[in-house]
């Protein structure tokens, strides 16, 4: 059986994804590791599509996938908590970085390289949160 690649619970295909039932929250569904419309218009969006934030996968994972539980998908992925004071942080990062915008061009490059820059906080505090939890 397939497992949840995040908190491996058996994934199953059987009730209703997403309910508040068992079978429901342990539903599988697939996510991309990386946003598809990071790297071409979304179907979904209407009106003139825009362009690309990435021309290239910096992380050569286009179109990649993992298979997630409906609570993994959709509750810590989908709704990832940031409090005031990690917002703070990772905005003085952005400035130190000289990813900060004062105004909107018609250039996406900032943005792709804060979204660089969340993944390296996110790549760092894991490997250092590891390391802690390996060695106790």
């Amino acid at each position: 059986m397939t497992k949840c690649a995040i908190c491996g619970c058996e994934l199953n295909s059987k009730g209703v994804y997403g309910t508040d039932t068992i079978d429901g929250r342990s539903h599988v569904s697939k996510h991309h590791y990386v946003a598809k419309r990071f790297f071409s218009p979304s179907a979904s969006h209407k009106g003139k599509p825009r362009e690309p934030i990435f021309k290239e996968d910096p992380w050569s994972l286009e179109d990649k996938t993992a298979e997630y539980c409906y609570d993994c998908h959709e509750e810590l992925l989908h709704n990832p908590v940031f409090l005031p004071i990690d917002v703070n942080r990772f905005a003085k990062l952005v400035k130190l970085r000289k990813l900060s915008e004062t105004e909107k061009t018609a250039s996406r490059k900032k943005l792709a390289g804060r979204i660089q820059l969340l993944h390296k906080v996110l790549e760092l505090g894991i490997e250092k949160l590891l390391e802690i939890e390996e060695h106790k």
